[in-house]
């Protein structure tokens, strides 16, 4: 597989070539890229730090080894979490005021792959800017090494996880005692990653005793494929009904995504934990300095903007990336945001998307009222997604060709923030180039199943068309 490369860092198969897959050298590389940009940034600080976190795959540990050994050589001091969950290395890098921190996952690529993700000193990923100086500074390939008595110092926080959940606690619409009244039964797909760990331990801590554990040891040996869509959770859904569970909880291996299944053992739809998160949230005051505003990513449902209309707010749409919903959010001053993937942003913790808040703010909306999980869905608004994608040949030009569509297409709204999105008023469709991966991909939402599906028919007809 090719080795990708993009502002957020950089992702592939481990081993393999320099430049062709995740290599020893590329790894090596790309860190010390990224020392070269964050150390311009702090010449007054006596002592640069950076935090340093992984998922549970098996080759974690070694890229580890490797990162920590070039920011140590590079001058750099290392704050190392081991295993833990993206949004905790985000909070971290906050709590150990560190100007940045590098976590080692493919989120929700398979087995085999990995990647550097790069942080700055607020936890967050790095501006376009910062992410094209690193492209650059790892292929001009020029870093000196620190002597010996400047070199970076190691230290470790194992209690980080610890800490994320006590900021989580702390949170006034977290309500663990009716959670604890309400009794839950909860089965929990780990993936087996840091999330078997984390979701567990999280749950205890909000009351609920009754936890029944799949693939929640953290071997980095992946039970299904990693990204917690309806057709990989067969496993759990047919758990939760042979345990009489009142839901279940799936997160991806770096415990970004977040995802539910009902206690009919149906996926309560990724796209829909954002949303319901969003309705119970805007039930409530909003604080200072937060608006009733709503934000996620043009791939996200529409049924975010019905909810916040319904609440008396409002919804606005963002370019697709963390980074761009997080800076969409903070202009707005939006008081929860993320994108239909699953990833919550509940900015009074911190701006990342963070399943453990997610499921802290689901579980209390769920334990406040009278109601079911299925019976929750059923009062938000209804709206089916289907997410498809095409491989198309490197020559292609995709502003060409979206030129193309576009103007078959006179009378819709259409939307070229982040490729393109046509607009219908039962439905809508969005093609853009996956950050992540090398492939086109294709998305639609409608009032019904085979609307949606019969949109996706008629764009990648055209597609076809036009690149023949």
């Amino acid at each position: 597989m090719p080795l990708i490369k993009s502002i957020s860092g950089i992702r592939g198969t481990v081993g393999g070539q320099e430049g062709t897959n995740l290599s020893l050298l590329d790894i090596v590389k790309f860190t010390a890229a990224y020392a070269s940009l964050i150390k311009p940034s702090c010449l007054k600080c006596k002592n640069i730090k950076i935090v340093i976190g992984r998922d549970a795959r098996p080759s974690g540990l070694m890229i580890k080894k490797l990162v920590i050994g070039t920011l140590l050589n590079q001058g750099i001091s290392v704050i190392d979490l081991d295993l833990a969950t993206t949004p905790t290395v985000e909070m971290l890098v906050i709590k150990h005021q560190a100007q940045g921190g590098i976590i080692i996952t493919a989120s929700h690529n398979p087995q085999g792959w990995n990647a550097l993700k790069f942080l700055n000193q607020q936890g967050e990923f790095l501006t376009v800017q910062a992410g094209q100086t690193i492209l650059k500074l790892a292929e001009a390939s020029q870093f000196d090494s620190a002597p010996e008595n400047k070199l970076g110092i190691y230290s470790s926080d194992l209690k980080a996880q610890d800490f994320h959940l006590q900021e989580i606690l702390k949170l006034k619409l977290v309500k663990p005692q009716p959670i604890r009244k309400k009794k839950f039964k909860i089965v929990v797909d780990g993936i087996n990653s840091v999330g078997g760990l984390v979701i567990p331990q999280l749950l205890g801590a909000l009351g609920v005793t009754n936890i029944i554990k799949l693939n929640c040891s953290a071997t980095g040996q992946f039970a299904h494929s990693p990204e917690p869509l309806d057709k990989n959770l067969t496993a759990i859904k047919k758990l939760v009904l042979q345990e009489k569970a009142d839901l279940g909880i799936v997160v991806d291996p770096d415990v970004d995504r977040l995802a539910f299944i009902d206690e009919q053992g149906n996926m309560f739809g990724e796209e829909y934990t954002l949303v319901a998160v969003a309705d119970y949230i805007l039930k409530n005051k909003i604080p200072q300095p937060y608006h009733k505003k709503t934000v996620s990513n043009l791939s996200s449902s529409r049924a975010l903007s019905d909810i916040a209309q319904r609440h008396g707010g409002s919804y606005q749409a963002s370019a697709v990336g963390e980074l761009h919903v997080v800076q969409k959010m903070k202009d707005i001053k939006a008081v929860i945001g993320g994108e239909g993937n699953g990833g919550v942003i509940y900015p009074q913790l911190h701006y990342g998307r963070d399943a453990l808040v997610g499921v802290a703010l689901f579980l209390s909306y769920l334990a406040t009222t009278k109601r079911t999980m299925s019976q929750l869905k059923q009062d938000l608004p209804q709206y089916f997604m289907v997410k498809d994608k095409m491989i198309l040949p490197t020559q292609i030009n995709l502003k060409q060709l979206f030129n193309k569509i576009q103007q078959d297409y006179p009378q819709e709204k259409i939307n070229r923030l982040d490729g393109l999105k046509i607009d219908w008023s039962d439905s809508w469709v969005h093609l853009r180039a996956s950050n992540t991966e090398a492939i086109l991909r294709i998305y639609s939402e409608a009032s019904s199943q085979n609307l949606a599906r019969k949109k996706i028919r008629e764009i990648k007809k055209k597609i076809l068309a036009y690149i023949k």
